[in-house]
């Protein structure tokens, strides 16, 4: 056969490697190359067993010594099983994030505030019990029919804006599109009792309406000393500052 002029070859170069001697060399170079950037002991897919092989994890291949297992991650089914890896742990994570991400109520943040509200506040007094209460009247002529103005007390250290006082406490109203407002009042025990405190929204004429009276020292100490095995629940009085109320 003649070697020297077949297409391919050069004068004094000898015959072509075949298939198998072009991948010998090709994991020679490989393995080589890997000896010199990569630090096995780091691969954590790497393992020595007990008859003094080594394994590769990733894929489930058994290699002779240190420069058979660095070429086998350069080839073609380690590259693959590492792909997939990535993928699915990445899929795994996201899952996990989902399941422990707490669930935020949704807060429309991109409202425009048109203003304060309108409103009136009456002092009154309970003409039985003598007890001192507060009125507040607030006009939403804006919202919608969805909304329902909210309410709360809030103590003085919960506020930013004047400096702390426990003699105080704010009663805030808010209700989209308004700006929320507080109103300065007295920090006394209120009287949560049934026809003592309570609030109503007129959706006609788009008014919320809020009383409630504060506690008597003197009556708060009687109920206290009067709770007891033998005391005999108070029912409710009728309350006839509540116009909403009908007495039964």
């Amino acid at each position: 056969m003649d070697f020297q002029n077949r297409a391919g070859s050069k004068p004094g170069a000898g015959a072509l490697m075949s298939n198998s001697e072009s991948n010998v060399a090709r994991r020679e170079r490989l393995r080589k190359l890997a000896l010199e950037t990569i630090d096995i002991e780091k691969d954590p897919y790497f393992m020595r067993n007990h008859l003094g092989s080594y394994e590769c994890k990733l894929c489930l291949t058994l290699h002779t010594n240190e420069g058979s297992y660095l070429a086998h991650t350069q080839g073609k089914k380690h590259q693959t099983n590492l792909a997939r890896r990535a993928t699915r742990d990445a899929k795994d994570n996201e899952q996990s994030a989902a399941v422990h991400r707490p669930m935020l109520p949704k807060i429309n943040k991109n409202v425009v505030k048109i203003g304060r509200p309108g409103y009136k506040v009456t002092k009154v007094r309970d003409p039985q019990s003598k007890q001192f209460g507060l009125l507040f009247e607030i006009t939403y002529p804006e919202v919608t029919d969805e909304t329902k103005p909210r309410h709360r007390f809030m103590a003085a250290y919960e506020q930013r804006v004047e400096v702390p006082n426990s003699q105080y406490q704010y009663l805030l109203f808010a209700a989209e599109p308004y700006e929320t407002v507080a109103f300065k009042v007295q920090s006394r025990e209120v009287d949560m009792r049934p026809g003592r405190f309570w609030s109503h929204w007129d959706k006609d004429t788009r008014r919320f309406t809020l009383q409630f009276f504060f506690r008597n020292l003197a009556r708060s100490n009687t109920d206290r000393e009067a709770t007891g095995a033998n005391s005999v629940p108070v029912q409710p009085r009728f309350n006839p500052l509540n116009p909403y109320i009908t007495s039964s």
